[in-house]
């Protein structure tokens, strides 16, 4: 819930966004983010990286600089933005030093890219608001996509309990959330039944489910993982 509360803060109040490091991730965040219009500084100390995303178009700005000295990072105005994204994950040191320069300058939301679990129990402890973990989550969503084809979207809340978007099993067509009798027989919750942007939020009990229709449901992996899907 640490995390759900952290994005829903960072998504009211982040516009502008610096990322550092400008490697395959960083330069993810940054077209993502710029497609979206968003203002976004990209930097690395790799001058032919920073050039390489100028060319490419995908920031509002870029700079060469060497992230764990606190006023290269203060002369580029990285401590004016709403939020850093540490995208450094194979050099831990420099990761670790960067992040903790971003916190110390006054960056109000800072999300940091970790190799391991230790690195990120590291970049927790010296500030990092967010910890993330991109070729973990990308496994595990590979895993889903091949196991559970039905999984639409997932998020999760920590690493035990998530929320996701299904498909509604076959088992459950024409039958209501009241006769499945989800809570009890699968330890998990009907948020929503809908399709595309038109849902029904928190859905009657008598509400019948159709296998065209897509569910979100809430509760522990391991009970997700039990559902028919």
């Amino acid at each position: 819930m640490k995390s759900l509360k952290f994005l829903n803060n960072l998504r009211r109040e982040s516009r502008q966004y610096a990322v550092i490091g400008l490697g395959r991730f960083g330069r993810a965040v940054c077209e993502t983010l710029h497609k979206l219009g968003y203002e976004v500084l990209g930097t690395d100390i790799d001058e032919s990286l920073v050039a390489q995303v100028l060319t490419d178009n995908i920031v509002s700005s870029a700079i060469q600089l060497d992230s764990t000295k606190p006023n290269a990072l203060k002369e580029a105005g990285i401590f004016e933005f709403d939020t850093a994204i540490i995208a450094i994950g194979n050099y831990i040191e420099e990761s670790i030093i960067t992040t903790l320069n971003a916190k110390e300058g006054g960056v109000k939301w800072v999300v940091a890219k970790a190799s391991s679990e230790i690195h990120g129990k590291l970049l927790q402890r010296v500030g990092a608001d967010l910890v993330v973990f991109p070729e973990y989550d990308a496994g595990c969503e590979l895993a889903y996509t091949l196991t559970k084809p039905a999984i639409l979207e997932k998020f999760d809340l920590d690493p035990d309990h998530s929320i996701v978007e299904i498909i509604v099993p076959q088992e459950f067509h024409g039958k209501t959330i009241e006769e499945l009798n989800l809570r009890n027989r699968y330890k998990v919750s009907v948020l929503a039944i809908g399709k595309e942007d038109k849902f029904k939020i928190n859905p009657n009990p008598q509400e019948k489910l159709d296998k065209n229709l897509v569910m979100v449901v809430i509760g522990s992996n391991k009970d997700i993982q039990r559902l028919p899907i």
